[in-house]
């Protein structure tokens, strides 16, 4: 198959879909959970939640929106998943490796514009199911074993051509994990969302987020303690969770 470079969506073509602009940016300090699977607890009081669409209902984003709950809406945008809805429409020649840890998923061959194109179809169910932002996992290609030898620049244009899309129906986009790309996708999203980099050490690397008053969700997949939760200053928003991704989370005191 012959890859292309991607030809981003002009604001003519995003005005012709019916879309609309971006949304503003979300502050620091904001709390949040993250429940991708059931069984869901949409009645927590917090400032945000991150949902995975297949588990909710429109009448449930339009009930959080009521009560001011920001919904942020998981997609994976580099990798492909057996069990979604749109699978068969991913032809065989856009996957690569198997995601290992992760059974059903494989690594996207994210140049193809056959991936942008589904993409786009998934952000614009968002956007008519309410949602704010999106959530874009698995952004971090370039240092996975994927088999498609993608580099650096090959996710921050796919990064870009998501944010276009992303804007233009009037959602914003996250830059999720890929701490070493902060400084060229910084322009790009709306907020950051990372996994363990408190544990891990990285949580400096999203700083820029911060400095520019945004929110960088975090997710630790441990307890909270004392050691941990010194660490946690005011621009990180940290919630303990299981890797199920349910209902429950522990913050810290």
């Amino acid at each position: 198959m012959r890859l292309r470079t991607y030809r981003l969506l002009t604001p003519l073509a995003l005005w012709l879909a019916g879309l609309s602009g971006p949304a503003a940016a979300l502050d620091t300090g904001v709390s949040w959970d993250w429940q991708l699977q059931a069984p869901l607890d949409l009645s927590l009081a917090v400032d945000v939640l991150a949902l995975d669409p297949d588990e909710v209902e429109s009448a449930d984003i339009a009930a959080l929106k009521a009560r001011g709950v920001f919904t942020i809406c998981y997609v994976s945008v580099g990798s492909w998943e057996d069990w979604r809805g749109d699978a068969a429409a991913f032809a065989p020649e856009l996957l690569g490796n198997p995601y290992d840890g992760w059974p059903g998923e494989r690594f996207l061959d994210i140049r193809a514009p056959e991936v942008l194109a589904l993409m786009t179809a998934r952000f614009r169910r968002c956007a008519q199911m309410g949602f704010d932002a999106i959530e874009p996992d698995n952004i971090d290609l370039h240092i996975n074993d994927t088999g498609l030898a993608i580099g650096e620049s090959e996710v921050i244009g796919y990064v870009r051509a998501l944010s276009e899309v992303a804007h233009g129906l009037g959602l914003q986009i996250a830059q999720k994990n890929a701490a070493d790309l902060t400084g060229a996708l910084l322009p790009l999203t709306d907020f950051a969302m990372a996994e363990n980099c408190l544990t891990d050490d990285w949580c400096d690397l999203l700083a820029p987020h911060a400095a520019a008053g945004r929110a960088i969700l975090d997710a630790e997949y441990t307890r909270p303690g004392p050691e941990i939760c010194g660490r946690a200053d005011d621009s990180l928003s940290v919630i303990f969770k299981g890797e199920d991704l349910t209902r429950g989370r522990d913050i810290c005191p």
